[in-house]
C-alpha cells in the first residue's frame, strides 16, 4: 500500500523529509477496525515528531493523527462498526499514523463520520474535538451548559484546537469567551467561530482584558507558547481560577500559581490510547456528539487549507505552512 513516511529528522524542505513508500497492508488487532483512509488532516504534533524523533536505523515512521476513512475489516473483538462505515478518529500515538491507504485504529476511539461534511472536511475536526472538548469539560471542569457569569480566555485561539475550543464553549456552555489572535485576518476568524471578543496576544494580556472592559478570568486555555505568556496569565487570572495547558515547555515555574491557588491542568489527548485507560470508549462517544452537533448546523468543520492528494510533496508543504506559525485553522488532503 501507498504511504507516506519519514527515515530521519531533516528540514522540511529537503526531498526527504517525508517521502513515498510502499508498505505491507496492516493487520487488525481484536479491538481494531481497518481502515481505507479518504482523507487526513496535518497537526503540530506531526512537525514536532518529524523534526525531533527520529526512527531508528534503517526504520520508517508514518505519521498522522487525524483521518476519515471506510472501515474494510474489523478484529475479532470489534463489534461497533461494520464493513463500509464511514469513520473518523485521531488515532493513537504509539501506533502507525494514517497517512497511508489502508490503516487500523481501535474502535473504541473512533465514530461514525459527520454525514453532512464532506471527507477532508470531517478529518479536520478528531484530534482537536478530543483536545479541546476534554480540556474545557474533563481538565477544567466546565459543566454543560454551565459558566454563566464566568470567563474563559483561549490563548493561541486561532489554531485547530482553538478553533473548535471556541464553539464547544459557545454551543455547550454559557461561558463568555475572549479569543487572543494577533492579525486581522486570525482575529476575524474567532469572531467568526463566536468569540465574544478577540484581544492581541502580541500586547499584555491583562491590558489587553481591561481595555475590552473584562478585568479577570475564571478560566484560561494556553495553546500555545505559554511560556511567553505565562506571566501575564497568572496576572489574568482570578484567585481559585483554572488554567489548561496543551504546549511543549522546557520548564514552568509553577509557584507563580501558588498565592493565587490556581489550579493547574494538562491536556494530552493521546493518554486514554497510549495508556489504555478503562476509560478510552469516552473519545468515541465524544466524537460521535460532535458529529451529531455538526449535523444540526451547530459546529462548523475548521479546515481552512486543502492541500490536495495526500502525498509527500504535498504534505511536506503542509508541515512548512505550519511551521510558519501562521497556519489558521486545519489543513486536509484527500485522497491518493
Amino acid at each position: 500500500m501507498k504511504a507516506i513516511a519519514y527515515r530521519k529528522s531533516l528540514p522540511i524542505d529537503d526531498v526527504h523529509a517525508l517521502e513515498d513508500i510502499e508498505l505491507p497492508q496492516p493487520k487488525p488487532e481484536a479491538h481494531d477496525v481497518l481502515v481505507r483512509v479518504k482523507a487526513i488532516a496535518v497537526n503540530p504534533v506531526d512537525v514536532k515528531i518529524r523534526a525531533n524523533a527520529a526512527p531508528a536505523e534503517g526504520d520508517v515512521r508514518v505519521l498522522g493523527w487525524d483521518a476519515v476513512g471506510i472501515v474494510e475489516g474489523v478484529g475479532s473483538a470489534a463489534s461497533k462498526f461494520k464493513i463500509g462505515d464511514r469513520i473518523y478518529y485521531a488515532g493513537a500515538l504509539n501506533r502507525p499514523g494514517a497517512n497511508s491507504e489502508l490503516h487500523v485504529v481501535d474502535e473504541r476511539i473512533a465514530a461514525l463520520a459527520p454525514k453532512s461534511l464532506s471527507d477532508s472536511q470531517a478529518a479536520a475536526l478528531p484530534l482537536t474535538t478530543i483536545t479541546a472538548y476534554e480540556l474545557l469539560f474533563e481538565r477544567l471542569h466546565v459543566a454543560k451548559d454551565g459558566g454563566a457569569g464566568q470567563t474563559l480566555l483561549i490563548v493561541g485561539a486561532a489554531g485547530g484546537v482553538g478553533s473548535i475550543l471556541i464553539q464547544l464553549a459557545r454551543q455547550l456552555t454559557q461561558l463568555r469567551v475572549v479569543a487572543t489572535a494577533s492579525r486581522e485576518e486570525t482575529k476575524q476568524w474567532c469572531l467568526d467561530l463566536g468569540a465574544h471578543v478577540v484581544i492581541d496576544h502580541t500586547k499584555p494580556l491583562s491590558v489587553e482584558l481591561k481595555n475590552a472592559g473584562i478585568g479577570e478570568v475564571d478560566y484560561v486555555a494556553s495553546l500555545t507558547q505559554t511560556p511567553t505568556h505565562f506571566a501575564q496569565i497568572v496576572e489574568s487570572l482570578k484567585p481559585q481560577g483554572h488554567l489548561a495547558l496543551i504546549d511543549d515547555m522546557d520548564s514552568l515555574d509553577a509557584m507563580k500559581l501558588k498565592y493565587k491557588s490556581i489550579a493547574l491542568h494538562w491536556e494530552f489527548m493521546y493518554t486514554r490510547s497510549m495508556f489504555n485507560t478503562p476509560d478510552m470508549a469516552e473519545q468515541g462517544k465524544l466524537l460521535g456528539e460532535v458529529a451529531a452537533l455538526v449535523d444540526a448546523g451547530r459546529i462548523k468543520t475548521t479546515a481552512t487549507g486543502n492541500f490536495g492528494s495526500i502525498n509527500a510533496t504535498n504534505l511536506r508543504a503542509a508541515h512548512k505552512l505550519i511551521e510558519s506559525g501562521k497556519a489558521k485553522g486545519k489543513i486536509v488532503l484527500e485522497g491518493f
